[in-house]
């Protein structure tokens, strides 16, 4: 019985007791401690760090494209982002500051390319380049004039007169609304010198398509009325010509007014800029009038001499033509129809070529008179058939060697517009604005289809509706816009809409015969419109009649509780003197007790004596009760208001 000890002893150590001293335990405060100090698990992307490197990248890139110029796995480009409280999708186009906020992050310097440098990287793809110049075959070509000025000022008439035609008649309410180019020919010095005018509209809706005139032009000429002065579109129209770097030769126009003043249109102008050489400076001043007109001769003479003076102006008429499309619109007979000026080479009849996102073969052209020409030489207005769809005013043209690659660079363009579209029109989604979004389903949102008779009307008047300004409880959003009549497809897309349909504003447009039936059937409002302001004004009055209504509170009067009276029935009624005001039945009341707001109910009965009344006036007595209130007291004191609906300003 005594070996236990010789064979060991260990047995006590299998129970907790004796043996190896183990791993000494640790507290619950420690490992409460170590726990706490435990940090979360970090996901590494695995994402390309860049050193400052630039990576340039299309407007409307998508996460894949980026991640295909930096070598790495699109997912991994979600995940950084993901990471930075951004939601997006590796195939969605993706805004310029979401870029500039992941490059910051990885340390990459993002470049989003303007449209120009995008438009010549596509075009080198197919060996062309814009600005490729052989100077040496080189011929003189005549001055492109702008013509600008404030509304009303008399820049189209002035144009009649030099033309000799009359296009304010065939204007809607006399305004100009298209850009239209014409060539005229003026002997100078013993030669014909031809001038080619580019008319532009002057109301301030049209202030994209001034500044379109100004990029294509070599002279401005500045109309300024004697009898009104320099206005604020002058200013805007000459900045745009500063912008532009084109010399301004000023025009004083309606001299023959009892009331003109040259000279204050002088010294006016001088504060901007712009000394008349009789005073000094280098700016030629010529008073007109276009009615009469009185100076136009003038007026040719200082815009060659100015063209002379400050400008080499020489382009070569050989090779492929080069151009800008100055306005478009779709004609019923003739199909698309582009007002093109040529800037270089030489466009003939059956020459391919492509303009923006349309492409075609060139069918027949036209003059500024209708007249059809077979050849347009630089700084030559012309109207080209042949276009299988309708330009962008302000779209560069060129024409190409075969039908095969002005399709495929007009159908490049196409969709990197609307790549670059749909990042403009994609707002950032982020982990802190998700819940903001969805409550955002409570907004009022008006959709607009704006289709028009020019590509130049329709775009200006996007840019005036966009830039009204509107609550942010209504949301305006242009789903779509085109040149030509209302189709079938117009309709369908407004009505697809979810909720309320889209609204149709036609501008010199109509819906006819069963395009018509079809709005009315599926309930699609269908505005037409002919002054661009017009339709500005309706479109915003119409966004004020959306907003939810305010109110205001108004009050009615007020009544202190001399009596309670207890009623089995009724509950506790109130007998009151009305103290001022008036109080009337149904109207809300807040019952006051010692200076503090104790309820805001309603009053459901009123009685003067043992009558019903609608309406108790000051210095009376009434008994009421309150709907769903008994704990009243003698003493208390009930004010009553009604909530009217205020007028937005």
């Amino acid at each position: 019985g005594g070996g236990g000890k010789a064979r060991g002893g260990g047995a006590a150590g299998a129970f907790g007791r004796g043996g190896p001293r183990g791993k000494s335990r640790k507290s619950r405060r420690q490992r409460r401690q170590e726990f706490d100090n435990l940090a979360a698990p970090r996901m590494q992307s695995g994402a390309p760090r860049g050193n400052g490197e630039t990576i340039r990248l299309a407007r409307g890139a998508s996460l894949s494209d980026f991640a295909d110029k930096i070598g790495t796995l699109p997912g991994t480009l979600v995940q950084e982002l993901f990471g930075l409280g951004e939601m997006v999708t590796a195939t969605q186009s993706v805004s310029e500051e979401t870029f500039e906020l992941l490059g910051a992050h990885l340390d990459w310097d993002i470049k989003i390319v303007s449209p120009e440098e995008e438009d010549r990287e596509l075009l080198a793809q197919f060996g062309i380049d814009l600005d490729e110049e052989d100077k040496d075959d080189f011929v003189p070509r005549p001055p492109v004039v702008t013509v600008m000025g404030h509304v009303d000022h008399g820049k189209t008439k002035l144009l009649d007169a030099i033309r000799h035609t009359n296009v304010v008649a065939g204007e809607a309410g006399g305004i100009t609304q298209h850009i239209g180019a014409y060539q005229v020919h003026v002997e100078h010095e013993g030669e014909d010198r031809a001038i080619t005018f580019i008319d532009t509209p002057g109301h301030e809706a049209f202030t994209a398509m001034r500044a379109r005139g100004a990029n294509v032009t070599d002279i401005v000429v500045l109309v300024v009325a004697a009898d009104d002065g320099v206005m604020p579109q002058t200013v805007e129209a000459l900045n745009h010509a500063s912008a532009a770097g084109a010399p301004v030769v000023v025009a004083v126009n309606k001299v023959d007014l009892p009331d003109a003043n040259p000279a204050k249109v002088r010294q006016q102008l001088t504060e901007y800029g712009l000394v008349a050489e009789e005073y000094g400076g280098q700016t030629m001043f010529v008073d007109v009038a276009a009615k009469p007109r009185i100076g136009i001769t003038d007026l040719l003479e200082a815009v060659l001499l100015t063209a002379d003076a400050s400008l080499e102006l020489e382009a070569s008429e050989t090779g492929n033509a080069q151009g800008i499309a100055i306005e478009a619109h779709l004609d019923k007979g003739r199909g698309p129809v582009a007002s093109v000026l040529v800037q270089k080479g030489t466009l003939r009849v059956g020459d391919s070529i492509v303009a923006g996102g349309a492409h075609g073969r060139v069918r027949a052209m036209h003059d500024a008179d209708g007249n059809r020409v077979t050849e347009a030489t630089p700084s030559f207005p012309v109207q080209v058939q042949g276009l299988a769809s309708v330009p962008m005013a302000g779209d560069v043209f060129l024409a190409a060697d075969d039908d095969r690659m002005v399709r495929q660079i007009a159908e490049q363009r196409q969709a990197r517009r609307r790549a670059a579209q749909q990042a403009s029109r994609v707002s950032r989604t982020t982990l802190e604005n998700l819940m903001d979004k969805i409550a955002e389903g409570e907004r009022t949102t008006l959709s607009l289809i704006i289709k028009g008779d020019g590509a130049g009307s329709v775009e200006a008047l996007e840019e005036a509706l966009v830039a009204l300004e509107i609550p942010e409880e209504v949301h305006l959003q242009v789903i779509h816009r085109g040149v030509g009549p209302i189709t079938e497809s117009d309709v369908n897309l407004a009505a697809a809409g979810d909720g309320e349909s889209a609204t149709i504003i036609a501008f010199n447009v109509r819906a006819e015969g069963r395009v018509r039936d079809m709005a009315e059937r599926e309930g699609v409002d269908v505005r037409y419109y002919t002054v661009i302001y017009q339709a500005i004004e309706e479109i915003e009055t119409a966004l004020k009649g959306m907003l939810k209504p305010e109110y205001e509170e108004v009050a009615l009067g007020t009544a202190e509780i001399r009596e309670v009276f207890r009623s089995s029935k009724l509950g506790n009624i109130a007998g009151a003197l009305v103290t001022s005001g008036s109080i009337k039945r149904n109207a809300k009341v807040r019952l006051m007790r010692d200076g503090a707001v104790v309820t805001e109910t309603t009053i459901s009965s009123l009685r003067r004596f043992k009558d019903d009344a609608t309406e108790v006036r000051e210095g009376f007595e009434c008994g009421f009760t309150l709907k769903n209130y008994n704990n009243i007291e003698e003493g208390d004191i009930v004010e009553a208001f009604e909530m009217r609906e205020k007028p937005r300003a």
